[in-house]
């Protein structure tokens, strides 16, 4: 036990902090890449998945002054190699309770976006079936505004249901300016616990065809079965950032065990054995080739944080 103790000074790095007494134990240096789809990176400083809202409100208004970083499903995302400092929230099963109430599913921010879609198909609820092909949870989904095929988040968005950077809960419908191309404008330290949307009434199997087509349409144009996370750069305006790349001849570039798709210019891959910085570089040197060729700057739309390989 003396040795254990001993072992923890020796192997201890950067401070400690004094933690609120949640339901849910504040875990330290918890591995992240497992819980990211393009499994790289390092380890959250602090690690808590709150029992319940009133969990992470307690936590919110008690934390000590430390960086503060929300994980959702890990599907747009890249976890640096030097892990992330402060503490790393992820809101787990607890928070992917889902109702329906007349026209009106209202969900956990933790639930999968799949889930959504599944469940409001089930409900004979259209307006979701986009939300089949967008991996993630329900509140990455909201905090980036995610969409596909011509739908966001917003177009089926009733109200939301948050905790704010004091810990309180606030609940409103947002404005139409609220929500933008793939952002909002919440502050950085508020988090999404819930939300509602309205869908349409419809033919279940209807429903389910929709959701077919929509899959077929993917797995013909997208790679899957890999590791990725998915649409790395956002579109420029009236341009699809996949055309930028593959003008510029990135298609297939590689940076050592990353690679960008040779079916989806617009995906970066993990072989299997890249590194965050693996990654991060290639992206980057697509951003140049990008630049150089066509004249217009990528902006990245997968989210990239923690520590680099070269800061201290």
């Amino acid at each position: 036990m003396i040795f254990d103790k001993l072992l923890k000074l020796l192997t201890y790095q950067g401070p400690r902090f004094v933690m609120p007494k949640t339901k849910n134990e504040i875990k330290r240096n918890v591995p992240l890449a497992k819980k990211t789809w393009m499994g790289v990176g390092g380890t959250a400083e602090y690690y808590f998945e709150p029992f319940d809202e009133k969990d992470l409100s307690f936590f919110i208004k008690n934390k000590p002054g430390m960086p503060m970083t929300i994980l959702g499903g890990g599907s747009n995302i890249i976890i640096r190699d030097k892990g992330v400092p402060g503490v790393v929230i992820h809101l787990g099963k607890n928070f992917a309770n889902i109702s329906r109430n007349g026209d009106i599913i209202t969900c956990g921010a933790g639930l999968l976006t799949i889930d959504l879609a599944k469940f409001a198909q089930k409900e004979g609820l259209s307006g979701f079936e986009f939300l089949s092909g967008i991996p993630g949870s329900v509140g990455g989904a909201l905090r980036m505004n995610a969409g596909a095929y011509g739908n966001e988040m917003k177009d089926i968005l009733s109200s939301v249901r948050l905790i704010d950077g004091n810990g309180s809960v606030q609940e409103f419908s947002p404005q139409p300016d609220f929500f933008q191309y793939r952002r909002n404008a919440l502050p950085d330290d508020w988090i999404f616990v819930g939300a509602s949307f309205k869908g349409i009434p419809a033919d279940p199997a209807v429903i389910q065809e929709k959701m077919n087509d929509l899959k077929k349409k993917r797995e013909s144009g997208q790679p899957a079965g890999v590791k990725t996370c998915g649409s790395t750069f956002k579109n420029p305006e009236g341009l699809k950032a996949w055309q930028l790349i593959e003008k510029a001849g990135c298609r297939g570039l590689e940076r050592g065990d990353a690679v960008v798709s040779d079916k989806h210019a617009n995906f970066l891959i993990n072989r299997g054995k890249a590194t965050a910085e693996d990654v991060e570089e290639l992206g980057e040197e697509v951003r140049r080739r990008v630049l150089k060729k066509c004249g217009v700057q990528l902006e990245w739309e997968v989210k990239r944080i923690g520590i680099k390989g070269d800061e201290e």
